[in-house]
């Protein structure tokens, strides 16, 4: 089942069910009125949301035509936004950026963030920079969004608790973090609005793709029209999300609409590509001595999108613009 959110004149927009192949959407407002609605009676109303999905697909009920521009992201805003770091080679590659060691527990303990949930940008939406010497750039993850989880929820048990899947640009202002980090205390200024894909999709649309907590598909990053990415989303993922849902709720339980992101998907083998431009500078640094790449400029464009085995867009693009503040 693929859901979305159209824009309206409200800040959480109107749920819709989309066709698999893209093409139309039916309103599902006589469901819930908005996917946080469904999400707060998720076991209630997910049976409803995939009968209609099913109307759809077997043409019993007739679509209207879908513009990915009359999208939000599937949720405009949220309770919380949680970001981990589950690709090992991103952050060993972003730590020497900043010559900074990895830490110590890299391996067995998930680093995590708590971004900004309130103005999410829809897919489409252009990424405004006020100054090009904050260092703007793109990261390309997946997320999933979660139920209502338990305090205390382990690995194990977690998979219960994720509803829906879908990609993301986590956008970065790289020469704002030092700073930042330098005060002790994390960052909050080079975390600006994320993206979202136009769908979320439940875990069984990605049939065998959806594998112990992991999306094992390749994640495609287009930068100016070139493709600058084209990363296997699945093998290096250390912590799965059933690995990052134990971790978060460690302490304490999370919401029904919570979203938790899986970090830039990033692959040792330099072939696949870049899923941020400060993973090539890294690498240039490494090779050549410094970097050569900039961060992102006002004219820039960025396309995220992952393909199905059969070359269709499962979660639809997410394509942005940089433009002057």
């Amino acid at each position: 089942m693929k859901l979305a959110t159209l824009k309206d004149a409200t800040r959480d927009g109107r749920l819709i069910v989309v066709k698999r192949n893209l093409s139309a959407f039916v309103p599902a407002t006589d469901v819930a009125p908005t996917l946080q609605a469904a999400l707060d009676q998720w076991d209630a109303l997910e049976p409803r949301l995939r009968a209609l999905a099913e109307e759809l697909e077997s043409g019993r009920v007739r679509g209207e035509p879908l513009d990915v521009r009359a999208l939000h992201s599937p949720l405009p805003r949220a309770y919380e936004w949680v970001d981990g770091s589950a690709y090992l080679n991103h952050v060993v590659l972003v730590r020497k950026a900043r010559n900074a060691e990895p830490p110590a527990t890299l391996k067995t303990d998930p680093l995590v963030y708590q971004g900004g949930s309130g103005t999410f940008l829809a897919p489409t939406q252009d990424l405004v920079l006020p100054d090009e010497g904050w260092g703007l750039d793109f990261e390309s993850e997946v997320a999933v969004i979660l139920g209502d989880v338990p305090l205390g929820t382990q690995a194990k048990d977690a998979g219960r608790y994720v509803k829906l899947v879908m990609l993301c640009n986590d956008v970065t202002l790289r020469n704002l973090i030092p700073a930042e980090l330098a005060k002790g205390f994390g960052f909050f200024q080079g975390k600006p609005s994320t993206a979202f894909s136009p769908f979320a999709l439940t875990p069984d649309e990605l049939g065998a793709a959806w594998k112990d907590g992991r999306v094992h598909l390749r994640l495609r990053s287009t930068l100016n029209g070139q493709v600058v990415g084209d990363t296997d989303a699945g093998p290096e993922m250390h912590f799965s999300f059933f690995d990052l849902i134990q971790h978060i709720a460690k302490t304490r339980a999370f919401t029904a609409g919570t979203i938790l992101g899986s970090g830039t998907v990033s692959n040792e083998e330099r072939a696949r590509g870049i899923s941020c431009l400060a993973e090539r500078r890294m690498i240039e640094t490494i090779e050549q001595g410094a970097p050569r790449t900039p961060f992102m400029k006002v004219g820039d464009t960025i396309d995220i999108e992952m393909f199905g085995p059969e070359g269709t867009s499962l979660f639809g693009r997410i394509s942005q613009k940089v433009v002057a503040g």
